[in-house]
């Protein structure tokens, strides 16, 4: 299974007639513009091209009435004037002859990729349509959209497949009110909108676009909406919106599948959006996302109106996809006071309906305390916006933060059974070793845990090491003798910093202490998950407890070890699994799945012979970019876990920003003036 790519040349064929300011950005050349980026970079040629075909009048029937659809129908016969006179009665659209065929293949597209990943064709993909669709309701044209693609494609899976659980991400910076609309009452279908709202002052000027609006009836709680409050938000503010709202959410949720309405104009450059977040961002996202649902994602293009931040956007998403590594994200990690005043409203607003936001998970931190270091936002004026976003654009698409693919995407050193395990096709197995002078001398570090075998095992290692640190292979497992475990901890950091590791992150799993003589100089973030105890040797020495609930582990990794590692952006992951680390296949897979992310896919995991029995193949699926598998029933946090972590992100969120949550507004949710 690949990822699919949906797309036909009609979908160009509509374009404005006529003088309209508002509507003359939504162009065809969207749409050539992505296409084009996609097969510059060979992208395209890597997916699965399916031609979209046009959805039936039945198929539009599953979220609009017959009578709109009928009007829409009737465009193809109008003249200019005709035209022109029906798209002034909805606000910002415009007609053309073709509309009605273009709506209908947008749909399709968005019905055969729905279809190619329930069905096992494609294990994900993307939908490259026009118009849009989110903006669009039962009996009304908006916002440049005709037929709700995302929204139908919703209705469609539950129908023909019996979702019972479907996951809708819109990160369009306009808010999707037409999508929120369908499925307001509707427990079975999660969605969440980020989008610029201005306190009520930004289009569709919509009460309902505020935190607040959390759904109607037995829909109570499956409607979120994060309100930005200012322009300018950046790739920290997306990360904090996913880490501390989205994702908890949905593995409490725990989606089927999983529907991005993908709008690019919440990128970079954007005249719309007026946002800084660039497109690595979104490729970070995206592999966000594909911890869900078994990887399922169909992403339906909505807006984005600046063709190249839209064409390097989409590019993104469609690598990281494809499972190729996602690059780097420059710059410091610290979301801005307003971002984080939104998602604490959101937090407050969804509390009562979802356990995994409930207020005493994480500490309330007053802005004017710990925020002496954090980023503000200017309030500038919408023209003088545009000018600094255009500023700014040039330099950083140009430079366009690429990691190598590595030749290699993953290896294993595994010695005895281990070396008998299947695993995933295209994994190395390593048959090469360090020289062995270079061998013995890094094992002088602990000589008495090294016996004659255990130098083979550690020759092993540093080739494949080096394989990372070359650039050479991607990721790697390797067995360690038994009782070696720390010595070959110890042995990896040195290699990694003799080799000039910048900055390398150590996520300990089970009973290994951090080695006595690293210096804490910044240059290693030691992160130990095991015991009761919750304890911080330094900012770059933290201790947490393992916890022995979904909802702990999961409050764990999202609100701890993430914003940790994309605070800290290292080069390298290190995954060490000592002994009686206590977790199941499933937990540590999430953990590795998850790192892949901040350092780009490179991560060695080391554990004893033993238990890598237990957990190779598992460890291998995921670092070779499958999909980690189910945690089990979301269980809700112990006190204990969570006094623990509430403790932790006090203490670490003055230096670590991404920890941090402010609060609330005052007045939330009042009346638009």
């Amino acid at each position: 299974m690949g990822t699919a790519l949906v797309y036909h040349e009609d979908m160009t064929a509509t374009r404005l007639l006529w003088d309209d300011p508002e509507c003359e950005i939504e162009c065809p050349e969207r749409l050539t513009a992505a296409l084009d980026g996609l097969r510059q970079r060979g992208l395209e040629q890597r997916c699965l091209c399916l031609s979209a075909c046009e959805a039936s009048e039945e198929e539009l029937g599953l979220v609009h009435s017959p009578e709109y659809v009928a009007l829409v129908r009737g465009t193809q016969t109008l003249d200019k004037e005709e035209l022109q006179a029906l798209s002034k009665q909805f606000d910002a659209v415009y007609f053309h002859p073709n509309t009605f065929h273009c709506a209908r293949l947008a749909v399709g597209a968005a019905l055969q990729l729905v279809d190619a990943v329930l069905t096992g064709a494609a294990h994900n993909g993307l939908a490259l349509v026009r118009p849009p669709g989110h903006h669009s309701q039962k009996a009304a044209a908006n916002g440049f959209c005709v037929f709700n693609n995302v929204a139908i494609a919703a209705k469609h899976a539950k129908q023909k497949y019996g979702l019972q659980r479907i996951l809708i991400v819109d990160w369009d910076i306009h808010h999707g009110q037409g999508i929120q609309y369908i499925f307001d009452d509707d427990p079975s279908v999660l969605y969440f909108s980020w989008h610029r709202y201005e306190h009520g002052r930004f289009w569709p000027f919509l009460q309902e676009s505020d935190a607040c609006a959390v759904g109607q009836g037995r829909g109570q709680g499956f409607t979120v909406n994060l309100p930005w409050n200012q322009v300018g938000m950046g790739d920290a503010d997306y990360l904090a919106a996913f880490l501390h709202v989205l994702l908890p959410l949905a593995f409490e949720f725990e989606p089927e599948l999983v529907l991005v309405s993908a709008g690019f104009d919440s990128a970079i450059g954007d005249p719309e959006g007026q946002m800084q977040a660039t497109p690595e961002c979104f490729a970070h996202l995206t592999q966000l996302l594909q911890m869900l649902a078994g990887g399922r994602i169909c992403a339906v293009l909505e807006g984005g109106y600046h063709l190249e931040s839209l064409a390097q956007s989409v590019c993104m998403m469609v690598q990281t996809l494809l499972g190729d590594p996602t690059p780097p994200l420059l710059g410091l990690m610290v979301p801005c006071q307003s971002a984080l005043e939104s998602i604490q409203s959101v937090q407050t607003a969804q509390a009562p309906h979802w356990t995994s936001l409930q207020p005493n998970v994480a500490p309330v931190l007053s802005p004017s305390t710990h925020f002496p270091e954090g980023r503000s936002l200017p309030l500038l004026a919408e023209s003088s916006m545009r000018e600094v976003a255009e500023d700014a654009l040039s330099p950083l698409l140009d430079g366009l933060c690429l990691r190598p693919i590595p030749p290699v995407c993953m290896a294993v050193a595994l010695t005895g059974p281990g070396a008998a395990l299947a695993l995933p096709p295209g994994v190395l197995h390593q048959e090469g070793s360090a020289l062995k002078e270079e061998t013995e001398a890094w094992a002088r570090l602990h000589k008495s845990l090294f016996p004659d075998e255990g130098l083979a095992a550690l020759g092993k290692i540093l080739c494949l090491l080096d394989g990372i640190l070359d650039g050479q292979v991607r990721s790697g497992i390797v067995a360690t003798p038994a009782l070696a475990t720390a010595a070959t901890v110890d042995v990896v950091i040195q290699r990694c910093l003799s080799h000039g590791t910048q900055r390398l992150l150590c996520v300990a799993l089970g009973q290994l202490d951090r080695p006595l003589d690293l210096a804490d100089d910044g240059r290693i973030l030691w992160l130990n998950i095991r015991g009761k105890e919750a304890t911080i040797g330094s900012m770059f020495h933290i201790s947490t407890p393992l916890p022995q609930t979904t909802g702990g582990f999961l409050s764990c990794i999202l609100g701890l070890v993430l914003p940790l590692a994309y605070g800290f952006q290292p080069d390298m992951v290190l995954m060490a699994l000592g002994p009686a680390h206590g977790l199941l296949n499933a937990q540590a897979a999430l953990l590795a799945a998850v790192l892949r992310g901040p350092a780009g896919g490179r991560i060695l995991a080391v554990a004893e012979e033993e238990s890598i029995l237990q957990l190779a193949g598992t460890l291998a699926q995921v670092l070779h970019g499958e999909a980690p598998p189910r945690l089990g029933p979301f269980l809700t946090a112990s006190p204990e876990e969570i006094q623990a972590l509430m403790f932790l992100k006090a203490q670490l969120a003055p230096r670590w920003k991404l920890l941090q949550v402010a609060a609330p507004p005052p007045g939330p949710c009042s009346p638009v003036a």
